[in-house]
């Protein structure tokens, strides 16, 4: 054992994972062996180190291909920093690209430009990608203009944020990885790109599927020599993730004929509903933070009787006050919930009906999350209930 990290606990305790020096090396290599990097990039670090995905890929990746590493001032300096620093690559969570996403189309829209930018993106969805960097030139100047890459990593991304930069010409790619796999088990990359897709699996990589069901959808194995060597001191947890050498992820995956993974949701935060039928919470969210107005989400299962079964969705929304009321022209609480949960409705009509959200807690307070951003669900969910308990 070379170093030991803490898994982010966002469905359950946290968990210290063993990881060695062999575990950590072969991940830098493999991760080279896919990335166009070198000695010549400037990095732009933004995570904690003590989280694995910025440790490995942010400092020792950058470190392994002596590239330059530069330290962000602040999360609303990011835009700033790539362009003082001239940064080239950066691997961040989803949520710091969606917002730096949505400050661009502000701008654009204070500008005048929106709807011209909607139509270039039709024009040149077909051109190669240099092409489009060209085309949108202005838009990479917003971030330095030297940005060639960008990994999004430690949280599901929005497969239309995605899409969108793709079409500007931004090289965003998504990744996938675990603390106890060291951390990355695969990454997209130009010529494995696929939209929605975390990529085919890194080289020295196995995965495969346990239990797919009808849509070849289950449980992903992982098997390699960046899987970690235990949880420290924890033999009955180690016992329940390390079955002959395959680490049990936790998440739901599909894999299709050409090898790329599909990430679908965390295993134990789906909610299971009386009929049967499964929803990935984190699906919803997107659907929800795509809301202008939106700062992000929480859906969860809300027990509706004394049959535990009995289960219906819900949402909690964390919303930006001046934006929602700029936008749908409203004012006061009960006019940003009609406004907001309109939109809802919307949304609840392009979805099955199983699906569709039935109640709606709105609030400005930040969700509990990890220091990588992640929504912890438990702690949420117990947040929300508390709450509830008080008004009864």
């Amino acid at each position: 054992m070379s170093i030991m990290l803490f898994t982010s606990g966002t469905t359950s305790a946290s968990k210290i994972v063993a990881l060695s020096h062999n575990n950590l090396c072969s991940n830098l290599m493999d991760i080279a062996s896919v990335l166009d990097v070198d000695a010549s990039d400037v990095f732009l670090s933004f995570l904690p180190l003590h989280h694995v995905f910025e440790c490995t890929v942010g400092f020792l990746f950058a470190l392994y291909k002596g590239a330059k590493t530069v330290f962000s001032d602040a999360i609303t300096q990011i835009p700033d920093n790539k362009k003082e620093y001239q940064v080239t690559v950066m691997a961040s969570v989803p949520a710091i690209y969606e917002r730096i996403f949505k400050m661009i189309r502000r701008q654009l829209e204070k500008q005048g430009k929106l709807e011209e930018i909607f139509e270039k993106e039709e024009q040149y969805k077909n051109l190669s990608r240099e092409k489009r960097k060209q085309a949108f030139q202005e838009i990479h100047d917003m971030l330095g203009g030297k940005v060639k890459l960008l990994i999004s990593g430690a949280a599901s991304l929005d497969s239309e944020i995605e899409d969108k930069y793709q079409l500007l010409g931004l090289n965003l790619v998504q990744g996938y990885g675990l603390t106890e796999t060291s951390p990355v088990v695969a990454i997209g990359s130009n010529p494995y790109h696929k939209v929605g897709s975390i990529g085919k699996a890194v080289p020295s990589v196995e995965v495969k599927i346990m239990n797919p069901d009808k849509n070849g959808m289950g449980e992903l194995m992982v098997k390699g020599p960046s899987v970690m060597l235990e949880y420290f001191e924890n033999r009955i947890e180690t016992k329940k993730a390390l079955v002959d050498g395959w680490f049990y992820t936790g998440d739901l995956a599909k894999i299709d004929e050409e090898g790329y993974i599909f990430i679908c949701g965390r295993k134990k935060s789906v909610i299971v509903l009386k009929n049967g039928k499964n929803i990935f919470p984190e699906e919803m969210e997107n659907l929800l933070n795509r809301i202008e107005g939106v700062e992000e989400s929480f859906v969860f299962g809300k027990q509706m009787s004394e049959d535990k079964n009995d289960i219906k969705i819900f949402a909690k929304v964390i919303y930006n006050q001046e934006i929602v009321e700029n936008t749908y022209k409203v004012k006061g609480e009960k006019e940003i919930y009609q406004a907001i949960n309109e939109k809802i409705k919307e949304i609840n009509k392009t979805m099955p009906h199983y699906k569709a959200i039935r109640g709606m807690i709105l609030s400005q307070e930040p969700l509990i999350k990890t220091t990588t951003n992640k929504i912890k669900r438990q702690n949420n969910l117990e947040q929300i209930r508390k709450e509830e308990s008080k008004c009864n």
